[in-house]
């Protein structure tokens, strides 16, 4: 035998044996100083309110400090961007939602990176259903007739959203693709300002978070005509599914919430992520916070999730293939 091949090998060996052992002893005290939790998003928005209830009891169940730090922007990719270049220590985490997934689709040459290949999945913490909504006087008291509408006039029916490639949007392309109907978007700098121009009227319909949505409804300014949900809400009595009716796959394509950390963080820290946040998410409080939010609690393993992040991409990339998405910039 080459005694020059057998020692390659044999430092090759020592050389992952001691990769693995510092792996594991920097998970054994870790963490040691704070971790910062960096959100795409600005304050106040579902992520950053999720991020901040998830962190503060991760913070318990971890004895340092999980410190929230908001860099919106750029779709959410200047904090995405931060993390991917972070040292893979757990010290930098990422919450974000499916932006992650999205930006790469429509801006290829602005967003060059895989979200699986540039980051370590840690766990989706919730998805927060879509419900379409209408004016509470608009002449659609339910989600067949609205169809029947947009199939009578192709182009006729408009729908907003936050933007192009948002969530409201592709859950619209979504079903646009589903029924075969031809419908305008509309695009505006926020939910807020589309959801304003929903009670006015001046817009056919709209997908939009649970959160709030019963208050409209209430004060007779909103109709929910579906939920994109599994099951029926107690919120929203006679409302049917969009499964039910047919359209299935929205309750998997929900805006998610997850937790993500820089490709090649150590195994060990992963999990000991995982289980902080897992635990932080099964106790009582949390899931009664979030579910004022309108959000389902997740809290899946990182293989879990990983996996999520594949079908997701797959789903978006299928949508806006068939809806024939542009956003009109190369991303040069």
């Amino acid at each position: 035998m080459d005694l020059r091949l057998l020692s390659g090998r044999a430092f090759a060996a020592a050389f992952a044996l001691a990769l693995a052992w510092s792996a594991a002893a920097r998970a054994d005290d870790y963490p040691s100083r704070p971790i910062r939790m960096e959100v795409g998003y600005a304050a106040g928005g579902p992520t950053d309110v999720v991020a901040r209830i998830v962190a503060k009891h991760m913070s318990e169940n971890l004895g340092t400090s999980v410190i929230v730090e908001n860099k919106p922007g750029a779709s959410a990719s200047i904090a995405a961007n931060d993390v991917m270049r972070s040292a893979p220590d757990g010290y930098k985490v990422l919450v974000t939602s499916l932006t992650l997934n999205v930006n790469p689709l429509l801006y290829p040459k602005r967003y060059d990176y895989d979200p699986v290949k540039a980051f370590e999945p840690i766990t989706n913490f919730a998805n927060n259903p879509m419900l379409l909504v209408t004016n509470y006087d608009s002449p659609y008291k339910d989600l067949k007739s609205l169809i029947a509408d947009a199939k009578a006039h192709p182009g006729k029916l408009t729908f907003g959203s936050s933007g192009v490639g948002g969530s409201a949007h592709l859950a619209a392309e979504m079903l646009s693709t589903m029924a075969g109907i031809k419908m305008i978007h509309v695009p505006f700098k926020g939910n807020g300002p589309a959801l304003q121009e929903m009670v006015a009227g001046r817009i056919s319909f709209m997908f939009y978070p649970s959160v709030g949505i019963a208050n409209y409804v209430a004060a007779k300014q909103l109709r929910v005509l579906a939920v994109g949900t599994d099951e029926p809400q107690k919120e929203f009595p006679g409302v049917p599914t969009l499964d039910s009716l047919g359209f299935k796959g929205f309750q998997q394509g929900a805006p998610w919430i997850g937790m993500l950390a820089p490709a090649g963080t150590p195994k060990p820290i992963v999990d000991k992520l995982n289980k902080a946040a897992v635990e932080a998410l099964a106790k009582p409080e949390v899931r009664e916070q979030l579910a004022q939010l309108g959000a389902v609690v997740v809290a899946d393993s990182p293989e879990h999730f990983r996996q999520f992040l594949i079908e997701d991409k797959a789903r978006w990339a299928d949508v806006i293939k068939k809806g024939n998405v542009t956003v009109g910039d190369d991303g040069n």
